[in-house]
C-alpha cells in the first residue's frame, strides 16, 4: 500500500497516544507566511534600490535592517495575535463553565443539539448527553468546539512568533547574498535565488496540500514574482 504523508497507524496503543496528544494546527501557517513575506518585502528593497541606481552599499544596509526591523515586527504581531486568539478561546471557556453551573438544563439542550447535529439520535443521543455531562472539562470542550468553532489544542504565542521570525530572517536573507559576497552581476543573481526560493517555498508547502509540488511552486512563484517586479518598475521611477 502507498503511504502518503499525514498516514499513520491504527494499532490501538497509536491510537490512544495519537487522540491523547493531538498536533494541533502546528506551525505551518507561521513559517510559510514568514518566509514568504521575508523574501518579498527584501527583495522588494533590493529591487527597488536597484531600480534606483543607488550603491550596493545601500541595498546591504537597507535590506539587512528589513530583515531584522520588519521580521521582528511580524513575529511581534503573531505572538500579539495568537496571544489574542488564546485570551479569547480563555474567555469563551470561562462563559461555558458559568453557563453549565447555572442553566445546566440549557447547556444540556445545546450539548444534545452539537451531538444530534454529528449523526446522533434517540437513546445513543440521550446516553450519550448524559455520559458527557457528567464529565465537565469534556462538556465544556465539546461546547467550545460545537458552538465556537474552537480547536482542542490551544495555539503557542511565543512558539509562533519564533517561527514566523526564523522563516522571515532564512528567506530574507537570501536576495541579499550576492550583495553580501560582492559578487559580479549581483542584481541578477539576486533575482534568481529570489524566484528560486518562491519556488521552493511553494513547492515546500505542497507536501500539506493536495496540489501537485509544481503547482504550488508555480503559484508562490507568480505571487512572489508580481510583488518583485512592482517593486523594481517603482525604483526605476526614481532612478538617480
Amino acid at each position: 500500500m502507498d503511504k502518503h504523508p499525514g498516514d499513520h497507524g491504527h494499532t490501538q496503543s497509536e491510537i490512544e497516544a495519537r487522540i491523547a496528544a493531538p498536533d494541533g494546527r502546528g506551525y505551518l501557517r507561521d513559517i510559510i507566511y514568514g518566509s514568504i513575506d521575508g523574501s518579498v518585502t527584501t527583495f522588494a528593497i533590493v529591487a527597488g534600490v536597484a531600480g534606483a541606481g543607488l550603491s550596493t552599499w545601500v541595498i546591504i544596509a537597507l535590506g539587512i535592517a528589513n530583515v531584522l526591523a520588519d521580521g521582528f515586527s511580524m513575529a511581534a504581531g503573531n505572538y500579539s495575535g495568537t496571544k489574542a486568539e488564546l485570551d479569547d478561546a480563555r474567555r469563551l471557556r470561562e462563559i461555558e463553565e458559568r453557563h453549565i453551573r447555572k442553566y445546566p438544563e440549557g447547556e444540556r439542550n445545546e450539548l444534545r443539539e452539537i451531538l444530534r447535529r454529528k449523526g446522533l439520535s434517540g437513546d445513543a443521543l440521550e446516553s450519550a448527553v448524559d455520559q458527557i455531562s457528567q464529565n465537565r472539562e469534556q462538556w465544556v470542550q465539546l461546547m467550545l468546539e460545537g458552538e465556537y468553532g474552537l480547536a482542542s489544542v490551544d495555539p503557542h504565542p511565543l512558539k509562533a512568533a519564533w517561527a514566523t521570525f526564523a522563516a522571515f530572517l532564512s528567506a530574507g536573507m537570501i536576495p541579499l547574498l550576492p550583495f553580501l559576497l560582492g559578487l559580479d552581476d549581483a542584481f541578477r543573481i539576486s533575482t534568481i535565488l529570489t524566484l528560486a526560493t518562491f519556488f521552493a517555498i511553494g513547492a515546500f508547502k505542497s507536501r500539506w496540500s493536495l496540489a501537485p509540488w509544481w503547482k504550488s511552486g508555480l503559484e508562490t512563484l507568480i505571487i512572489g514574482g508580481t510583488a518583485a517586479a512592482i517593486a523594481y518598475f517603482v525604483g526605476t521611477l526614481f532612478d538617480i
